[in-house]
């Protein structure tokens, strides 16, 4: 029997919640529009995306691939690569710059030397706190450029990470004062949300409440989510219970036990990407 929800809104920190609202052609201006209140004071005004793979293979059969969340280029060749990270995980900084490498070698024009690269923008969403920030609790964005650690002047602007604690950000609808603020608003309350606050009655939020309507979605899409929604809550039951046993029995069992939450949370989203090859 096909499990009922009481939720108006999908949750968008799932792979299927995410990827609807911001990995489709036909939302495209959603992404557009959060892309360019993040980043417009380092970007400029971003006029237009494309889609790209979420797949990459390494350079080698023997080296591990990449899949991202989202991965698009805009109208200068720019990069962007989006990821969402629903859970807690141990080398998650590393992973990010890992996947930087891959639009950055794609670069390289076979029998040219020229280095004059596009930039690169990984933007990292997070349910969770790094570890090293909990102390830090008012601030939830990082804008992470390679610098100089004595001047602390930029010294290369073209690879760029930002970082969204979302836990951190506790601010009420009456709140709310920059358009920015209003996207951090919805992706963190939007499950729990029942209609659209009058302060968010704007074209872009009401276009992204009317995408999020578990009611719209197709007999196909439903299931999906479902499907989806269940993995997670089994993901979160077993860092749970990782994080209480590795209080128990030590740090190593802690790695042991997290090590096989991300190879889970793996084949959540490679699940999710099959399905939406498939036409789902």
């Amino acid at each position: 029997m096909q499990e009922k929800l009481k939720d108006k809104y999908i949750d968008p920190f799932t792979d299927f919640g995410f990827k609807k609202l911001f990995g489709e052609e036909c939302n495209k201006d959603l992404l557009l529009d959060f892309l360019n209140e993040l980043l417009h004071k380092e970007e400029g005004k971003i006029v237009s995306l494309s889609y790209l793979k979420t797949e990459r293979l390494g350079i080698s059969e023997a080296s591990r691939k990449a899949i991202f969340d989202l991965y698009c280029e805009n109208e200068k060749g720019e990069k962007f690569i989006v990821e969402l990270q629903k859970t807690k995980q141990e080398y998650f900084k590393d992973r990010t710059l890992y996947y930087s490498t891959f639009a950055i070698t794609e670069q390289a024009i076979p029998g040219e030397w020229n280095f004059n690269l596009k930039d690169v923008y990984v933007v990292a969403i997070l349910d969770f706190v790094f570890e090293e920030d909990k102390k830090d609790r008012d601030k939830y964005r990082y804008d992470v450029m390679l610098t100089d650690t004595e001047t602390h002047k930029v010294f290369y602007d073209k690879l760029k990470f930002v970082y969204l604690e979302m836990p951190k950000f506790t601010k009420g609808v009456d709140e709310l004062e920059t358009h920015f603020e209003k996207w951090m608003y919805v992706l963190r309350n939007l499950k729990r949300l029942d209609n659209i606050p009058e302060k968010l009655r704007e074209k872009i939020f009401e276009r992204f409440f009317a995408t999020a309507e578990i009611a719209k979605l197709t007999p196909e899409e439903y299931r999906a989510y479902i499907e989806n929604l269940n993995s997670y809550r089994d993901l979160k039951n077993s860092l749970d219970y990782a994080e209480a046993k590795g209080r128990a029995e030590g740090e190593q069992e802690r790695l042991k036990l997290q090590q096989r939450i991300e190879e889970l949370e793996k084949q959540i989203k490679n699940k999710q990407n099959d399905k939406q090859m498939g036409g789902i």
